[in-house]
C-alpha cells in the first residue's frame, strides 16, 4: 500500500496528537510513503509558528522538521502536478497547497492521511481514498 502523508497528519504523529495511533498504524503498514515537495515548506512553516509563539524552541522545531521529513520515502516534484492541482483547486474552491496532496494520492492510487476535514470531503468527492 502507498500512503500520501500531509502535514496535518504528520504533526499528529510527530507531536503525539489525538490521532497519532491511527496515522502511525497506516504509516507502519505502508510499503511506501510519498508527499508533494510542498510538504517540506508547509512543515517548516507550521513549526515556525510553534517557535514564533514560543511553544517550542527553534531547536525542538528543527528536530521535528527533520523527523517529519524522515516520515516520507519520496517527494513528488510539484512541477509534474501543479496544473492538475491548480485546476482541481479552482473547481473545488480549496487551497492549492492542500490539493497537491490529493493529486499526489490520486496519481499513485495512494491512501491520503490527513487531519483536514475539508480536504477529506474533497477526496471523497474525487474518489480518492482518505484516512481522516
Amino acid at each position: 500500500m502507498i500512503v500520501t502523508l500531509d502535514v496535518c497528519a504528520a504533526i499528529h504523529v510527530l507531536m503525539r496528537g489525538e490521532k497519532e495511533l491511527k496515522f502511525v498504524n497506516s504509516l507502519t503498514t505502508a510499503d511506501f510513503v510519498i508527499a508533494p515537495e510542498t510538504y517540506i515548506s508547509e512543515l517548516c512553516n507550521t513549526l515556525w509558528k510553534y517557535a514564533n509563539a514560543k511553544i517550542l524552541s527553534a531547536d525542538e522545531c528543527e528536530q521535528y522538521i527533520e523527523d517529519g521529513m524522515g516520515l516520507v520515502d519520496e517527494f513528488v516534484d510539484s512541477k509534474e502536478i501543479w496544473k492538475e492541482a491548480f485546476h482541481e483547486s479552482v473547481k473545488n474552491k480549496h487551497s492549492v497547497y492542500d490539493i497537491f496532496y490529493a493529486i499526489t494520492a490520486r496519481r499513485n492510487n495512494a491512501l491520503l492521511l490527513t487531519n483536514d476535514n475539508a480536504l477529506a470531503k474533497i477526496c471523497k468527492k474525487l474518489s480518492i481514498r482518505c484516512l481522516y
